[in-house]
């Protein structure tokens, strides 16, 4: 009997602990991707601001858009966004407009100057820093991050969960193929830019059935050059483009380049539209593209044409 009054006094000092902590606001910290420690709320933040485009969409797809008070001005997805109070760009955020959001959590990613997040950390307001990951997979502990922090663990699970079962299903039918389409990406823009094999658009390539022609650059994004895309001779081209005005423009450009018009993808009419936004922001719509890469690089698996 003597022997168990350590142990229970134990335990009822802990929850006195963890009623104290949640009494303060908090229940235990955490690190984010830099390894800073970060204090978990107790409860979901009321005044949330998303310094990325794709940050703002996960936080959308958590059913949190009622308590994003800034974006970024390229957060553009979904439409409610608009009526959002801007707070600048990805590397040039407005730290006065930030503050004056009275935010209680601010969520920040790679691409956002270090420094700046240092300046609003050291103003008292509560900043978590995430990171991306280089392939699809990589999305699902992200997502994981934004709901814990959040304290939307739950619906988290959620999405994650649908995601990946619509992975699987594309893995399922992709398994079953014996060719795969040498695939060019063109980022729409000045250039002929690509990915390379360090991008999760590589990957994504991958995933969907196809072989990325640029794969070998160690790069995630580079310019190529018109005689490698004549060499290459990829079998599909997908342009990433903002709207199918972009869209048109870019092929149109493409084409016109001489030696071009001998590539397998132009002969065959296979010069596809993916959403750039969609493409290169590291959130739920990717699976999106998957699925429409999938669809066109294997249309006889999904019983559809292009």
């Amino acid at each position: 009997m003597e022997n168990t009054r350590p142990a229970a006094a134990l335990r009822i000092m802990a929850a006195a602990l963890a009623l104290s902590v949640s009494v303060l606001g908090y229940a235990q910290d955490i690190e984010d991707d830099l390894g800073r420690p970060f204090p978990l709320p107790a409860r979901t933040p009321d005044r949330i601001v998303s310094m990325a485009p794709n940050i703002t969409e996960i936080l959308f797809a958590l059913g949190l858009g009622d308590r994003v008070v800034g974006v970024t001005r390229f957060c553009d997805y979904p439409p409610e966004t608009a009526a959002i109070r801007k707070i600048g760009g990805l590397v040039d955020p407005n730290i006065e407009i930030i503050q004056s959001l009275d935010p209680d959590l601010v969520i920040a990613f790679r691409g956002n100057p270090l420094r700046l997040v240092d300046r609003i950390a050291k103003l008292g307001l509560p900043v978590f820093v995430l990171d991306i990951g280089e392939g699809l997979g990589a999305l699902f502990p992200l997502i994981a991050r934004v709901g814990r922090v959040t304290r939307r663990e739950d619906r988290g699970e959620v999405l994650a969960a649908g995601l990946r079962e619509r992975l699987a299903a594309v893995d399922s039918a992709v398994g079953r193929v014996e060719k795969r389409p040498r695939v060019f990406v063109l980022l729409y823009g000045q250039g002929l830019w690509t990915c390379g094999g360090e991008s999760y658009v590589d990957d994504l390539i991958g995933r969907a059935g196809g072989t990325n022609v640029a794969s070998a650059m160690p790069k995630k994004w580079a310019l190529y050059k018109r005689e490698q895309i004549i060499k290459d001779d990829p079998d599909v081209i997908f342009i990433l483009a903002r709207s199918r005005e972009d869209f048109e423009t870019g092929r149109d450009w493409l084409l016109k380049k001489a030696g071009v018009e001998s590539v397998g993808a132009v002969r065959s009419g296979r010069v596809y539209e993916l959403e750039e936004n969609a493409a290169s922001r590291f959130g739920p719509r990717l699976v999106d593209v998957l699925e429409r890469m999938a669809r066109l690089l294997h249309p006889e698996l999904f019983g559809e044409g292009p």
